[in-house]
């Protein structure tokens, strides 16, 4: 990624370093105590979007402040300790969950389609749990000791994988101890609004896909798409494009967490407001995004899965709820 300056934002220079995302020229930082400047539009035009920010700590542990925090708008990012993951802002906003029943290879339980409405943004980890996050809980004594399971592909940058859902939940109780925020899994429906990521297709970069997409068994193809070589296991978290919110690899490589409790098929229960299902069978937990080593119509943006509790080779990403105003 390119970074154009890193800025020192009054009054919270001692806090942060901030840079900004856009142009390839660098520019120096600005003086100490000088406000961040603000592109100008001339009289009677809108002003330009600002570009992403993102705030990476100066030490160790650096929590965003208040003022930060409150400041932050949609694909800024930040991360709150040097081993922490990094975090994107993803918008409020609505959409439709579930699929239309003239989706090619779509299963029971993916309907009835319903529209899930999230009041405020929400940030969500830029890319799944690696076991350089994993194994850094591990060295500070948390995770239970339990290393989890790489299957022989390694580790460093690879996705976190053979973590069952106790495991990940003791991920997340270290890392909310650690900064002092509330660090957890997302719900189902937030896993599906930031996977479509404001599309409405089968997967958010069409309704076909491809070996260049996702990492997937892509020799069995999707409707009219390619037919390509099958995977050869998982890759590093960072592989392949970002959707529009900046998210890597919301479709194939693992299967993901959700908090959700294990329902066949959406019901007048299901909630609307994003919020986690915690009815019907809890010793099974709703899973997304799909594996290396599954064929592309379990990839799909609506796909849903499950695992039980306490087993499963699964990995996870994290999410935060944001102290912002509510517009």
């Amino acid at each position: 990624m390119e970074f154009v300056s890193k800025l020192l934002l009054a009054p919270m220079a001692a806090v942060l370093a901030v840079s900004f995302t856009g142009s390839a020229s660098a520019t120096k930082p600005w003086p100490p105590g000088m406000q961040t400047p603000v592109p100008v539009a001339e009289e009677g035009q809108t002003p330009p979007p600002r570009a992403p920010r993102q705030f990476f700590p100066e030490k160790r542990v650096q929590p965003l402040t208040p003022e930060i925090e409150q400041s932050l708008i949609p694909k800024d990012s930040f991360k709150e300790c040097d081993v922490c993951p990094e975090m994107v802002v993803v918008p409020k906003g609505s959409f439709m969950m579930g699929t239309p029943a003239d989706e090619p290879d779509r299963f029971k339980g993916e309907d009835p389609i319903h529209r899930v409405s999230f009041a405020k943004p929400f940030a969500v980890g830029r890319f799944t749990i690696s076991f350089d996050e994993w194994d850094a809980c591990l060295a500070d004594g948390g995770c239970g000791r339990d290393k989890g399971d790489d299957k022989g592909f390694g580790r460093g940058r690879m996705p976190a994988q053979g973590i069952n859902f106790v495991a990940a939940k003791s991920y997340l109780a270290w890392l909310s101890k650690k900064v002092g925020r509330t660090y957890r899994l997302p719900s189902e429906s937030e896993r599906e609004y930031f996977t479509r990521a404001g599309t409405s297709t089968t997967f958010w970069f069409g309704n076909t896909i491809s070996a260049q997409d996702a990492n997937y068994k892509a020799s069995i193809p999707y409707g009219a798409g390619p037919r390509g070589a099958d995977s050869k296991g998982p890759v590093v978290v960072d592989s392949y494009p970002p959707n529009p919110f900046g998210l890597y690899q919301v479709h194939g490589n693992v299967f993901e967490w959700t908090e959700d409790c294990f329902n066949k098929r959406y019901n007048e229960n299901t909630p609307v407001d994003g919020s986690p299902w915690l009815e019907g069978n809890c010793e099974r937990r709703m899973l997304r995004g799909g594996t290396w080593d599954w064929m592309a119509n379990m990839v799909r943006a609506g796909y849903r899965e499950n695992g039980i509790v306490g087993g499963g080779g699964y990995s996870f990403r994290v999410v935060r709820a944001l102290n912002v105003p509510v517009q």
